[in-house]
């Protein structure tokens, strides 16, 4: 081939190697061109379905084009995450779940079926909320942590704790605690926070770590008492209640927490696009007064900060497994 048919041969071949790049640049430009799924690897009527269904709608309001919640349960949240993981990268398919999907089943389950750190691209960490130390006040002679410790080890083994089930957030953190207090409880699993707080009430377990839009108004009437908040500071919904550091137990801030990712591999142009989507979404002031309600503060940071926050959290839910000895039910 001469000069002349190899100038001609480039020239017609590099319009299509440029046919990738300038494709992905036209797809995340007309994000969303078609319905985008929000998918929640949860049960209708959870925390992540709630969130996902908040953000969701105030982003049809604002791109014009339906963003639609699926509910795909089943293994823990593994089912779903699994089909985050296999999704096209086109910003169609988008997945809002809690801690035990993004880091404490990483930590959990040595055999799970996707990876939280490398199979999905990191959007944002969307809400947050602290943990509530509670307990049956018929059968816990305790009003703060330093008696509840002592009476604790007084009773020895005896007590039991309810949790909404093993690997939940509430769980863990009542296994960290009783690392920090060198306190020992049997551990009762349930299947949600309602009948773990039910069987607590009606005294068939002492006590529990629940997070706090879900326990607050039973502590409001009264049918369980607060101990301590896993928060830094005191939360406006139990002003009086003290965080873990006030009452004496340092370095136990803990958060229950929600988050939104993609598939992997998708472009930085359409990260930045859908990312900017959902924020503006989370930081509506009906999704922020929505949340507030229910306990939740919004964070909405940018993709690298969740990375980094749900890097730490793999790596202090992994430390709290192993010195636990903590099996997968």
């Amino acid at each position: 081939m001469n000069r002349r048919h190899l100038l001609r041969a480039g020239a017609l071949a590099a319009p299509a190697l440029l046919l990738p790049r300038l494709s992905r640049a036209q797809s995340a430009a007309d994000w969303p061109s078609k319905p985008v799924t929000m998918m929640v690897p949860f049960a209708p009527g959870g925390s992540s379905d709630i969130i996902g269904r908040a953000v969701a709608q105030r982003m049809t309001e604002a791109l014009g084009k339906p963003v639609v919640v699926e509910n795909r349960p089943g293994a823990a949240g593994e089912i779903g995450a699994r089909a985050l993981a296999r999704a096209t990268p086109d910003g169609s398919l988008l997945m809002a779940a809690p801690i035990s999907t993004f880091a404490i089943n990483k930590a959990l389950r040595p055999n799970l079926g996707y990876d939280p750190e490398k199979d999905f691209t990191n959007l944002t960490l969307s809400v947050t909320t602290p943990n509530v130390l509670v307990v049956n006040p018929k059968q816990v002679a305790a009003n703060d942590l330093k008696s509840l410790v002592e009476w604790l080890k007084r009773s020895g083994a005896q007590d039991s704790y309810s949790t909404s089930g093993v690997g939940s957030s509430d769980h863990l953190t009542m296994e960290l605690f009783k690392q920090l207090t060198g306190t020992g409880m049997a551990h009762i699993p349930y299947a949600g926070g309602a009948p773990a707080t039910t069987d607590l009430i009606a005294g068939n377990v002492q006590m529990s770590f629940q997070n706090l839009g879900f326990i607050t108004p039973f502590i409001r009437d009264k049918q369980v008492k607060p101990i301590l908040v896993t928060s830094e500071q005191r939360h406006p919904l139990l002003p009086d209640v003290p965080t873990a550091s006030e009452a004496g137990l340092a370095d136990f801030v803990v958060y229950s927490w929600q988050a939104i990712a993609g598939p992997p591999k998708m472009e930085p142009a359409l990260v930045e696009r859908v990312h900017k989507a959902l924020v503006a979404g989370l930081k509506h002031p009906s999704t922020v007064e929505q949340m507030d309600r229910i306990g939740f503060s919004v964070v909405a940071n940018s993709p690298d900060d969740f990375r980094t926050f749900q890097r730490r959290e793999i790596e202090r839910w992994t430390d709290v497994v192993k010195k636990g000895n903590i099996q997968a039910s």
